[in-house]
């Protein structure tokens, strides 16, 4: 299986539940910026009651492992649970969506864009995927997350509202994270 069957496949169940739901991280920034190769997909859902099971379920058990167990922990504490194909070795991360109120308007933000050529699937927001990766690159330190946001904001920078980035970074305490981005970039 190729990641983008896994992509294709996780989205079209998805959608037949009426699950609520976004492509995040790299490869949301790689659609918005410069594609890289990840070994993980990102999506984040948000369940009513009685999808998590239905979600598990979709899955057959000899094609694919996620934990019921796992996926309903997750689904309390607002955290994420993994959908593996082992037979490929990929993993998909489900991210439960906080309530909070950027976890909110990120949902509320989310575009329909063409992931898979001829399909289209959601997408966090080029300004809410930039968000995420500050949040990342706080929490971890990894380089590859400022080249994403750097990506987005060189083949996207005119669509990308800054006034929006702006806010929430003030608002999440990214701010000194948004201004190294734009020195880095020649901007400061």
């Amino acid at each position: 299986m190729e990641q983008s069957d896994l992509i294709r496949r996780v989205v079209e169940v998805l959608e037949q539940l009426g699950l609520e739901h976004m492509i995040v991280g790299s490869v949301a920034s790689g659609v918005y910026g410069e594609p890289r190769f990840t070994y993980d997909i990102d999506i984040v859902i948000r369940p009513r009651h009685g999808q998590i099971a239905q979600l598990c379920a979709a899955f057959p058990e000899d094609e694919y492992y996620v934990s019921l167990e796992a996926a309903t922990e997750a689904e309390v504490m607002q955290d994420q649970f993994n959908l593996i194909h082992p037979a490929s070795g990929m993993k998909v991360d489900l991210l439960i969506s906080r309530d909070t109120p950027w976890g909110r308007e990120q949902m509320a933000r989310r575009r329909r864009e063409a992931v898979l050529g001829d399909r289209k699937a959601y997408l966090a927001s080029p300004e809410d995927v930039i968000i995420s990766k500050m949040m990342y690159y706080r929490e971890g330190g990894s380089e590859k997350h400022l080249r994403d946001i750097t990506g987005i904001l060189m083949v996207s920078g005119e669509e990308v509202d800054r006034t929006y980035i702006e806010r929430w970074t003030g608002e999440l305490g990214l701010t000194e994270i948004w201004e190294s981005i734009l020195a880095r970039l020649g901007e400061r």
